[in-house]
């Protein structure tokens, strides 16, 4: 059964996060809410983590998975920046997108697209995620909550503990997450390319 943790939305509990941050590193998988929807996240070294997220969500091998970072200095360090794009990301940064970057050797060679080499990137704006990130120490690697078959991703975090006890380890509920995922940004293309406008506002790369 999936430990259940009802954390402050603006004040976590130190001892929760502590607790949420314990299992990750004893390689458990966790659905915890960002600034967008609920995802699932485990350690980027996770391999039986990730495919667990496959499964859950049917994923094929082309699927961008996408490394949740604490700040720009640690997103730095997973893919490679040109200096025309470093204003423009770090701008809309923390915030609802993820990014389409090429990777760098920091980034286990499973992570990657089989093809373009790139990998997803994210800061996201949520307290919650953040003392997570703090407290771990690293990236999260994550996907939206997104069930095969259903058009929006789940809500609420009794209903995610109700429907996932047996898939995941820890489901950490600070409140409702959107339906709206993330605003997606392809630059690993000549031209940004809007793979999915989101909840972030996508006119700033247009």
């Amino acid at each position: 059964m999936a430990k259940y943790f009802d954390v402050h939305p603006d004040n976590p509990q130190p001892r929760a996060i502590g607790q949420v941050v314990e299992i990750l590193r004893n390689d458990g998988l966790i659905v915890y809410p960002t600034d967008s929807c609920f995802a699932l996240g485990c350690r980027v070294g996770n391999k039986v983590g990730i495919d667990r997220i496959r499964d859950i969500r049917r994923l094929g091998d082309d699927h961008h998975f996408t490394l949740v970072c604490s700040d720009f200095a640690q997103l730095g360090q997973l893919v490679t920046i040109s200096n025309s794009l470093f204003r423009v990301i770090k701008a809309a940064t923390p915030g609802s997108y993820t990014f389409i970057l090429p990777a760098t050797k920091e980034v286990p060679r499973r992570l990657l697209h089989p093809k373009k080499k790139t990998v997803g990137v994210r800061i996201p704006d949520h307290v919650v995620t953040q003392a997570i990130l703090a407290e771990l120490g690293e990236p999260l690697l994550s996907s939206t909550l997104l069930l095969p078959g259903e058009e929006d991703p789940l809500t609420q975090g009794w209903e995610i503990k109700d429907r996932l006890d047996h898939a995941v380890d820890a489901v950490v509920d600070a409140g409702d997450c959107s339906v709206v995922p993330t605003t997606v940004v392809d630059f690993s293309l000549p031209e940004p390319q809007i793979l999915r406008e989101g909840a972030g506002d996508p006119s700033r790369f247009q």
